[in-house]
């Protein structure tokens, strides 16, 4: 058995400890935010926050998330409202496709966690997820958006 804590909650699979956190959150834990694209760590659509810090969750043992923090993209609303990042990705219309979404955005929250007034440069250098639909401009103002509304509640 293996003790997760998955957006404040705990639970206890019963899983190989080699097996991907990927696959633990989708289909043992049915959480399905973080998404499959190459299994190779390259793509970042499967990026969740292990601790706070954005990892690629189809390369990461699930053994080595036991008694650590799991945020996925389900978890960063509080109390019903959604979380600055997520409400720039709506304002300024980022999605074409969404696929690769939840991971960019768990990417930028983290980017904001420690730069809370980014530089285009600090973004491009961050953003390392790839977005197949080519979304990037629309990404880049959503954080620059999301960063002075932080700024202003200091959320």
């Amino acid at each position: 058995m293996i003790e997760l804590t998955v957006n404040g909650r705990k639970h206890n699979v019963d899983v190989e400890p080699e097996m991907p956190l990927l696959w633990v959150l989708r289909d043992v834990l049915d959480v399905k935010g973080p998404k499959f694209g190459c299994g190779i760590a390259q793509c970042g659509a499967c990026t969740v926050h292990l601790n706070g810090e954005p990892v690629r969750s189809c390369s990461v043992p699930v053994s080595a998330a036991a008694n650590h923090k799991v945020l996925t993209i389900e978890g960063l609303a509080q109390r019903g409202q959604l979380h600055p990042v997520q409400k720039a990705w709506i304002d300024h219309e980022v999605p074409q496709c969404g696929y690769c979404q939840s991971g960019q955005i768990m990417a930028a929250v983290a980017l904001l966690a420690k730069n809370r007034d980014p530089s285009d440069q600090d973004i491009d250098a961050a953003m390392t997820n790839i977005c197949r639909c080519g979304t990037y401009a629309r990404i880049r103002t959503a954080i620059h958006a999301a960063a002075k509304t932080l700024k202003s509640t200091k959320a």
